[in-house]
């Protein structure tokens, strides 16, 4: 079940070098894609593309690669039933390799055009509600919603999805993980921290989630993102994350009213490099990331995101296409 993917990055390319990111990545080895949805970059020096646009433009230049979002917020500057119809339409276009994962987002994201950004409870019931009107619509049925929240009147999908999309739902605590196992069909979190005690708890919580609504655990994917770099610089791909990226390793980003990439990339000048590379793998060794990959592998992630900071991501997708996939691919 085990499935190696490949974390694109909006926050720092433009969308035409990640169309031929994701080309690459599906000749590579990698089995799928995921892809923020920001209205925002982490860093005034990064970028922002209409992730929805993308992925139809992906859909239709890939063959076999999955594509979905890690991850959406469906709750804010969107109402649900936009989300249903853009995922649907991935889906249909790529002929049914698409998922769906979705959070309670970022203020970064969601404040600056909705002027918006209530508590975190409030934005979990909001997605939750968000989901179910999601799902209602995916069955092609005339949906008249009445939510706390989101209402619809007789609303229809006319353009239907080629496959039974999956919702990943996001936790990066173990507290939230289990509302994504009980409204979920999947998990997914960010790696990096040393003490492996907080994946255990948030797997673990996921499962319970999963199995008071019936499901079974063991059949749902477990998805996890991990920084590494594998190249002939690491330390420009570390200039890179600290550039592009410090931001998003601060928890206060998720929580608190921070709404601008200045405001991001100053609540990231406390991430120095060596908090960086205790949250990454920085090696051009191929054993180092085989080992690291394996921990997660391990602790019964199914689904591996691995995500670089290199300028040069071709480089990076051929070399570690090469000299690692192969490797990991025999642990599934």
């Amino acid at each position: 079940m085990l499935k190696l993917g490949y974390k694109i990055a909006p926050e720092q390319f433009p969308p035409s070098e990640m169309l031929q990111q994701v080309i690459t990545a599906e000749k590579t080895g990698f089995e799928s894609i995921d892809a923020s949805d920001h209205f925002h970059p982490w860093s005034e020096s990064g970028q922002a593309c209409f992730i929805w646009s993308w992925l139809g433009a992906a859909a239709v230049s890939t063959q076999s690669i999955e594509l979905g979002t890690g991850l959406t917020c469906p709750i804010l500057r969107y109402n649900p039933a936009v989300i249903a119809q853009a995922a649907a339409t991935v889906s249909s276009l790529a002929g049914g390799r698409t998922y769906l994962a979705v959070g309670t987002g970022e203020a970064l994201n969601e404040y600056p055009v909705t002027l918006e950004w209530p508590e975190y409870d409030e934005r979990q019931i909001r997605m939750i509600e968000a989901i179910g009107l999601i799902r209602e619509l995916w069955t092609g049925q005339k949906v008249s919603f009445d939510g706390c929240y989101y209402r619809t009147k007789s609303a229809k999908l006319y353009t239907l999805p080629k496959n039974n999309i999956p919702i990943y739902i996001s936790s990066l605590v173990p507290e939230s993980a289990y509302v994504a196992g009980y409204y979920g069909d999947g998990l997914l979190t960010v790696g990096g921290e040393s003490d492996t005690q907080k994946y255990e708890q948030i797997l673990s919580e996921f499962e319970k989630g999963a199995r008071d609504s019936g499901k079974s655990p063991e059949n749902l994917p477990k998805a996890v993102e991990l920084f590494v770099d594998y190249g002939a610089d690491p330390e420009a791909s570390l200039e890179n994350f600290m550039k592009y990226w410090a931001g998003a390793l601060i928890p206060a980003l998720f929580v608190n009213k921070i709404y601008t990439p200045e405001m991001s990339a100053q609540n990231g000048k406390v991430v120095g490099p060596d908090t960086i590379r205790k949250n990454a793998c920085f090696s051009e060794n191929p054993e180092d990331h085989i080992k690291f990959v394996k921990k997660y592998i391990d602790l019964g992630f199914t689904h591996i995101y691995l995500h670089s900071a290199a300028s040069d991501q071709i480089a990076f997708l051929e070399t570690y296409g090469k000299n690692i996939l192969p490797a990991l691919k025999e642990m599934g």
